[in-house]
């Protein structure tokens, strides 16, 4: 695969000088069109082998373009605040919104090629990891994204002349580091399993561009070119006619299951059993977040629910029984300017807490199969990948001691219309009562067959959910906690089996 990138092109001065202004000016204009339509963004991935004039070339781009409009991105070891996070949470933090252009100089790649190159993980942790980054850059591309991924290649010859060559010069010699030189040894294992990871990772959405690094002229021409063609093939693409919004069409199950109808909504207790289990509850959920270990783990609690099931309720009844420093609370809405300049799920990485605390989502990123499924606010496409991506957004989360606690609260259709009779004749209630939710009354049904395929489709060992009969709210929201504690305590005892 890199022996294209060793046959020793080179651009003289000349025509370098001659194709760079002309080169410039195109990159400039395209980059101000993208600016202006904010149609989609641009991801840049720079890497390569060590001294194949990586950091030039992206200087080089922040000087030829408008860096406005452009952020690059440096990622060296991970710091304290992103070691307790999962590793992918610092590069979503960073992807630009439509209309920019992102360089991450060093990025998801860097990690499984060290790790395997040194041993710490054999072919298995590699293929796993090569896997997940295929199928999150898939989620990139879905969403609309364009990923140019650049290799900087060099030979174990070429690479030692040029490092030797800037060592040399005391302008340069800052450049080369003791970690240049050990790698310098290492180059076999760098080349063997840097190939491997370009072939298993080259796909027709993202595809690799090898760079032969040793000229600087031939380098820098062929990045620049390479980048102008691929914004100006994507600006101008046709653009498809955006129709008049229709009614979606009729719901139809996916799994066909129905198991919101095997529920008991008749369980309750009674007011006295119900504060006497609240108390001892919020006390031992109290007790669990001050343990020691709980430092070493977050909760993440998703709360789901037809409107007026008592989602609030609930969540009020958890956040009393916590210190207010250690817990958020992010009740979702419709997204945001913001947010729709981004990839679906990256207003909900934003918010992934670190360790030692506790966040709590009213509505979550379940959305996007439930209300914008039913609402027809996304494609079919659009939610049926969701499934698998909320999946691995939430495997990553659990493989950082993050704790996935789901809820979904269930109430029957005429319960909620006794709920919302009375916000509607209670004055100090009728701000949770809107046009929307009766709205949304109408299309139960769909809503039903929506929640069963998410339960189905996404309740897995790592994050299971919860169904709570909630027509009685002490029932409920007794429930609730309960499971918290039970699901705290398991990881607390498995961190503790770990040591």
């Amino acid at each position: 695969m890199f022996e294209s990138a060793e046959l020793g092109h080179k651009i003289d001065k000349e025509t370098y000088k001659k194709e760079v202004p002309a080169l410039r000016e195109a990159l400039l204009d395209a980059q101000y069109d993208l600016a202006e339509t904010k149609s989609f963004p641009v991801i840049l991935l720079i890497g390569g082998v060590d001294g194949a004039g990586k950091g030039e070339t992206v200087n080089l781009l922040n000087e030829w373009m408008d860096p406005r409009h452009m952020h690059t991105y440096a990622f060296g070891p991970p710091s304290d605040e992103e070691a307790e996070r999962p590793h992918m949470w610092r590069y979503w933090r960073a992807l630009p919104p439509k209309g920019r252009i992102g360089i991450y100089f060093g990025s998801w790649y860097t990690e499984p090629i060290i790790r395997r190159v040194y041993g710490q993980i054999k072919n298995e942790g590699l293929t796993k990891m090569l896997d997940e980054i295929v199928r999150f850059e898939k989620m990139l591309t879905d969403e609309g994204a364009l990923i140019l991924k650049f290799w900087f290649h060099l030979s174990k010859e070429k690479q030692k002349e040029r490092l030797d060559k800037l060592e040399k010069d005391p302008r340069t010699r800052w450049r080369v580091t003791e970690l240049d030189r050990k790698h310098l040894k290492m180059y076999d294992e760098f080349r063997t399993i840097s190939e491997h990871v370009l072939r298993q990772t080259s796909t027709a959405a993202a595809p690799w561009v090898i760079i032969e690094g040793y000229d600087a002229n031939y380098r820098n021409l062929t990045v620049g070119r390479q980048i102008l063609d691929a914004i100006r093939k994507r600006l101008d693409e046709p653009k498809v006619k955006l129709q008049a919004p229709t009614a979606p069409p009729p719901i139809a199950p996916v799994d066909n299951l129905h198991i919101l109808s095997t529920l008991d909504l008749s369980k309750k207790i009674d007011k006295k059993d119900y504060e006497k289990k609240l108390e001892t509850l919020q006390g031992r959920l109290n007790l669990l977040t001050r343990d020691p270990r709980f430092k070493q783990m977050s909760v993440i609690c998703v709360f789901e629910g037809f409107d007026a099931a008592g989602k609030g309720g609930s969540i009020r009844r958890i956040t009393q029984a916590i210190d207010a420093r250690l817990f958020r609370v992010h009740p979702i809405a419709a997204p945001t300017e913001e947010e729709r300049a981004q990839p679906y799920l990256w207003r909900f990485w934003r918010h992934v807490p670190r360790h030692g605390r506790f966040t709590i989502f009213d509505r979550s990123w379940y959305g996007r199969v439930l209300v914008e499924r039913v609402e027809g606010f996304c494609s079919e496409y659009d939610w049926m990948r969701a499934y698998g991506e909320i999946n691995d957004f939430e495997e990553q989360l659990t493989r950082k001691n993050d704790i996935v606690v789901k809820f979904w609260l269930h109430i029957s259709k005429d319960e909620q219309l006794r709920r919302f009779e009375e916000r509607k004749n209670t004055p100090f209630k009728r701000f949770k009562i809107t046009e929307e939710d009766w709205r949304n009354r109408e299309k139960w049904e769909a809503y039903e067959i929506a929640v069963c395929d998410m339960i189905d489709r996404t309740s897995t060992d790592y994050a299971p959910w919860t169904i709570v009969e909630a027509n009685d709210k002490y029932y409920a929201r007794i429930k609730v906690l309960k499971t918290l504690c039970e699901r705290i305590e398991a990881a607390l005892k498995q961190i503790e089996l770990e040591r």
